[in-house]
C-alpha cells in the first residue's frame, strides 16, 4: 500500500501509552494525540498534556477550539515541544464540544476554519484538519467542499474526513460513531476534485477494507478497531503473527517499569494491551489478569510479566496438543501434510513458546531495540 495508516484521536484511549504500543506493533503508522482544547494547551500542565516519548514520532498533536489567536499559540507550543504536526478538530460532536462552539460545530463556519487553520501554520509545523461530511440537515455536497475549499486555501497539509454527518441534535457521541450512515464515495469524490491529500475515516475494521479505501484515497485512518484489535496494525505492517505480537508486549515490561520508577500507575500501560491477543488460546485470562490485577494501586510491571508467561504457557500446551493431534492423526493414515497445515497461531505458538524464555535470559527488554531497527 502506498497509502499512509494513522490511527484516529480518541478521547480516554489514545494517550502516551496506548501510542507507543502501537508504534512498536507498526513503525509507519501517523500516530494522533486526544484531542487538547488551545486553552488547556496554553494554560494547562503541559507535561501532562503534552509529553510523549520520543519513538512515538511521527506524532500529531490534535487541537480543539475555534479562536484563531489561541490555536495559533497552542501551535507554536506544540511546535516548541517537538510535535510533527497540528490537526484542527472539526468533528466531535460531544455536549462539551458543542459549549465551546468548536469542533463539528465549525462545518458551519468554513470560513472560520479558514482562519484558524491559516493562523495555526504560524506555528512553524504542518497543519492539518480532520471534519466530518456536514453536521444535522446540511447537504454534505456543499458543506464539505466549503470546509475543504477554505482548508486548501489556508495552505493545509491534508484533509482527513471522517464519512459520516454528525447529529448535533438527537444522537449522542457514541451514537454518533454508529448512527449516521456512512458515505464513502463523498469523500472519494473530494479526493478526485482536490490536489491536496485527502484521508478517509470511519468504519474501517479490518485490513481488507483499509486496503480497499488505500487503493482511491492518499490515507486511511483506523478508529476503534485500533484499540479494539491493535494486531491489525502489526497485520497492516507484516508483522501480525503471534510471536511478533507477543514480543512486542514483553517489550512493553521494560517500558512499565520505567513509568511506574518514576511514580506512574501501571493500568493505563496495560490498557492498550488488552487486545491484543484476541480470539487466540489464553486471551481471555490475559486480558482478566491485566484488567483485575493491574489496577490495584500497589500493581507493579511483574502483573504483566505473570500474564505473558502464563499465554505463553497456554501457546505452547497448544501447539504440544496440535502436534500430538497430527501424530496421532498420521499414525492412523488421516494426516495429509502439508495440504493440511496446523494453523497459524499454531505455529506462532510455537515459535513464540521457543524464543520467549531466550529473551528472558537476556532480559525483558531484549526484544526492544530489534523492533525498533526494523
Amino acid at each position: 500500500m502506498t497509502a499512509e495508516i494513522a490511527v484516529a484521536p480518541m478521547m480516554d484511549w489514545t494517550d502516551r501509552h496506548c501510542r507507543v504500543v502501537h508504534r512498536r506493533l507498526n513503525p509507519a503508522l501517523r500516530l494522533f494525540t486526544e484531542m487538547v482544547t488551545a486553552k488547556a494547551v496554553i494554560h494547562g500542565d503541559r507535561e501532562r498534556l503534552l509529553g510523549f516519548d520520543a519513538e512515538e514520532h511521527p506524532l500529531v498533536l490534535q487541537l480543539g477550539g475555534a479562536d484563531p489567536k489561541e490555536l495559533a499559540e497552542a501551535s507554536r507550543i506544540a511546535a516548541e515541544w517537538g510535535y510533527d504536526e497540528v490537526n484542527l478538530n472539526v468533528g466531535c460532536p460531544s455536549d462539551r464540544v458543542q459549549g465551546g462552539s468548536f469542533g463539528a460545530c465549525l462545518m458551519r463556519e468554513p470560513g472560520l476554519v479558514g482562519e484558524c487553520l491559516a493562523a495555526m501554520g504560524d506555528g512553524g509545523i504542518p497543519v492539518s484538519v480532520k471534519c466530518r461530511l456536514g453536521v444535522d440537515d446540511q447537504d454534505t455536497e456543499t458543506a464539505l467542499d466549503a470546509v475543504a475549499d477554505a482548508a486548501v486555501a489556508a495552505g493545509v497539509s491534508a484533509i482527513w474526513v471522517h464519512a459520516r454527518k454528525a447529529w448535533l441534535q438527537g444522537l449522542s457521541p457514541v451514537q454518533n460513531r454508529d448512527v449516521p450512515p456512512l458515505d464513502y464515495d463523498r469523500v472519494h469524490r473530494l479526493h478526485a476534485r482536490l490536489d491536496t491529500f485527502v484521508g478517509i475515516n470511519g468504519g474501517i475494521v479490518d485490513a481488507d477494507g483499509v486496503r480497499a479505501q488505500a487503493a482511491v484515497v492518499d490515507g486511511v485512518m483506523i478508529g476503534r478497531s485500533a484499540y479494539q484489535r491493535p494486531g491489525l496494525l502489526a497485520e497492516l505492517a507484516g508483522r501480525g503473527s503471534f510471536a511478533e505480537r507477543f514480543a512486542v508486549a514483553r517489550s512493553m515490561e521494560e517500558y512499565a517499569r520505567a513509568w511506574c520508577d518514576a511514580g506512574g500507575r501501571l493500568a493505563p500501560v496495560l490498557k492498550p494491551l488488552l487486545g491484543l491477543f484476541h480470539g487466540e488460546p489464553g486471551a481471555r485470562a490475559f486480558r482478566r489478569t491485566l484488567s483485575e490485577e493491574g489496577h490495584r494501586q500497589e500493581a507493579t510491571p511483574a502483573v504483566l510479566a505473570a500474564a505473558l508467561d502464563r499465554l505463553e504457557g497456554e501457546a505452547a500446551r497448544t501447539a504440544e496438543r496440535a502436534a500430538q493431534y497430527a501424530a496421532e492423526t498420521c499414525a492412523e493414515g488421516v494426516w495429509t501434510a502439508p495440504a493440511r497445515a496446523a494453523p497459524a497461531h499454531v505455529a506462532d505458538a510455537r515459535d513464540a513458546g521457543a524464543s520467549a524464555p531466550a529473551a528472558r535470559e537476556t532480559g525483558r527488554g531484549a526484544h526492544t531495540a530489534p523492533l525498533a531497527a526494523e
